[in-house]
C-alpha cells in the first residue's frame, strides 16, 4: 500500500509518499515554516507526489500527524487529511506526536520505556509514556514539569522530546535521551499508521491545552427576542 503522511505538528510542513510493502520513503518535501501551514501545505503534498512518481489516485491510505503541537498547524493537517480521505474514498489514520517521538526513540534504545515529552511553555509538560513494547501506558497529559521529573523517576524511561533535558534537570538523574526534537521525522509517521492500519476512526486533534483565541462575550450584542 502507498501512504501519503502530513505533518504540521510543529514548526515544519512535510509530507512524504510511503510504501508500506518495501517500508520505505518514495518522495518527500518538508518547509521549516513556524507558520503558515495552510497556505503551503498542499503545495508540499504536490511536490512529495511528484518526486515519488506517483499521484493521488496511488494512495491507500492518509497518515497524518494529531498532534500535540501547534494548535492552529495541527487543525490545518488534520482537516486536511480528513478532507482527502473524503474525496479519495481512502482512510486518515491519525498518529501522535508523541507516540511517533517514543517510537524513534526505540529504534535507538530497543525494549525499553519511552517518555515522550514536549515543553508546551506556561510551565507545562505534554507527554505520554510507552513501555518497551510501544504500548501507551500513561497519558497523552498535560502536567507540571515536577509531576513529569516524578513520573521519569517512577518509570526510569528513556526521555524523547522538547521538554527531555528540562524533565532530567528536575529529576535529578542521568537519563538516556534520544531525540528532542518537536516532531519525528515525517516517515516515521507513515510507518506507524501503516503498522496501525485502518481501524481507528476518523483522526481527530490531540489538544492537552485550550486554544489561546476565545471569545470576548462581554462584547456579544443580546439577541433581540421578537
Amino acid at each position: 500500500m502507498i501512504l501519503l503522511a502530513i505533518d504540521c505538528s510543529a514548526n515544519l510542513c512535510a509530507a512524504c509518499v510511503y510504501d508500506a510493502l518495501a517500508g520505505r520513503d518514495l518522495g518527500r518535501s518538508v518547509l521549516d515554516l513556524g507558520k503558515g501551514h495552510a497556505e503551503h501545505l498542499m503545495d508540499v503534498i504536490a511536490e512529495a507526489l511528484q518526486r515519488a512518481g506517483k499521484t493521488y489516485a496511488d494512495l491507500g491510505a492518509i497518515a497524518v500527524s494529531t498532534g500535540p503541537g501547534s494548535f492552529t498547524g495541527v487543525r490545518v493537517a488534520v482537516s486536511t487529511a480528513r478532507g482527502l480521505s473524503l474525496a479519495l474514498k481512502i482512510p486518515a489514520i491519525g498518529v501522535t506526536t508523541l507516540e511517533a517521538l517514543a517510537a524513534e526513540a526505540a529504534k535507538t534504545f530497543p525494549g525499553r520505556a519511552v517518555l515522550a515529552a514536549l515543553d508546551a511553555g506556561r510551565a507545562e509538560i505534554h507527554a505520554a509514556l510507552y513501555d518497551g513494547d510501544g504500548r501507551l501506558c500513561h497519558g497523552p497529559r498535560a502536567m507540571s514539569l515536577e509531576q513529569a521529573a516524578a513520573l521519569a523517576n517512577q518509570a526510569s524511561p528513556v526521555l524523547a522530546g522538547t521538554a527531555a533535558a528540562l524533565i532530567s534537570e528536575a529529576a535529578g538523574a542521568n537519563f538516556d535521551i534520544g531525540a528532542s526534537a518537536p516532531t519525528a521525522d515525517i516517515a516515521t509517521y507513515a510507518r506507524l499508521a501503516a503498522a496501525k492500519g485502518a481501524g481507528g476512526g476518523k483522526p481527530k486533534p490531540v489538544y492537552l491545552r485550550e486554544a489561546d483565541a476565545k471569545p470576548q462575550a462581554g462584547f456579544v450584542l443580546p439577541r433581540a427576542v421578537p
